[in-house]
């Protein structure tokens, strides 16, 4: 099974057409059989913004797809529809289903909101609720399916000198995701790649294991950070029966394309100590 993983589209001022056009051709060449976009569709969550985002998204290969929402998708100066109606374009133009779960043959895919409009703009929140739906739905999965997380903020902190706070009781939300037997969390904010473990950043419970942490560039936007600055990135992600692994591409100028830039494999949870 193979999933496309893209993120921080950031519809808008900073979108890239040339790169966004490069996406849609290359897309259908890499036959995912899922696609997951961890949010911040827009630069400034206007109408407009959600409608492009909506006809680029429309755009891509018609296999299941789950999409959550970023900050950037919650209007930031609008003060009155940030309080009141947060994710009203969102939910009319993009999708009202903000739990989202994509379950298939070989993996089931549990979408957060993460967005916290009325707390904390940037950094996000992950509430009891949600971790307690994402326990039933991951409960309720057949065992031999690869459970996976998407929330748009990150739980984890990039490897860099950037300093990016992670989510306010990231920690907590790692140990019950371990505890449910999640392998893998694919998130993006951060506007550089991050492919790693949580027992990089974390012992927590279950040291033989932890969680596959995938981190996403910003994939159509000039807002790339750090070492991704300026630059645009994607991840697809290859579930085997015992393996997982991450290849992920980056656009380059020179070719006008996206071009596999490093492959990451895993082992598949129980298959390491046999």
């Amino acid at each position: 099974m193979k999933i496309l993983h893209i993120s921080d589209l950031h519809f808008g001022p900073p979108y890239l057409p040339r790169v966004g056009q490069a996406m849609v051709e290359l897309a259908p060449k890499l036959n995912p059989d899922a696609i997951v976009v961890s949010g911040d569709l827009t630069q400034r969550a206007k109408r407009e913004q959600f409608v492009a985002a909506r006809e680029f998204l429309d755009q891509l290969p018609k296999c299941p797809m789950l999409v959550i929402p970023g900050n950037h998708d919650v209007p930031l100066y609008r003060v009155k529809e940030r309080l009141t109606d947060p994710l009203g374009l969102y939910r009319e133009i993009i999708t009202d289903d903000l739990a989202p779960v994509l379950t298939m043959d070989e993996a089931v895919i549990v979408g957060l909101d993460s967005t916290s409009p009325r707390r904390a703009i940037s950094n996000g929140r992950i509430v009891p609720s949600q971790l307690e739906h994402s326990g039933r739905v991951f409960g309720a999965a057949a065992p031999e399916l690869c459970k996976i997380l998407v929330a748009h903020h990150h739980f984890a902190p990039a490897p860099d000198n950037l300093r990016d706070n992670a989510m306010p009781k990231a920690k907590r939300a790692i140990n019950q995701f371990v505890d449910q037997g999640v392998e893998l969390i694919l998130g993006g904010h951060l506007h550089r790649a991050y492919i790693g473990n949580s027992l990089d950043f974390y012992s927590g419970n279950h040291r033989d294991r932890g969680i596959v942490i995938v981190q996403c560039g910003t994939t159509t936007s000039r807002r790339g950070r750090g070492r991704e600055r300026e630059k645009n990135s994607f991840n697809l992600i290859e579930i085997a029966s015992e393996t997982l692994t991450i290849t992920h591409h980056m656009f380059f100028d020179e070719q006008g394309d996206f071009a596999a830039l490093s492959r990451h494999q895993f082992p598949r949870h129980g298959r390491v100590f046999k």
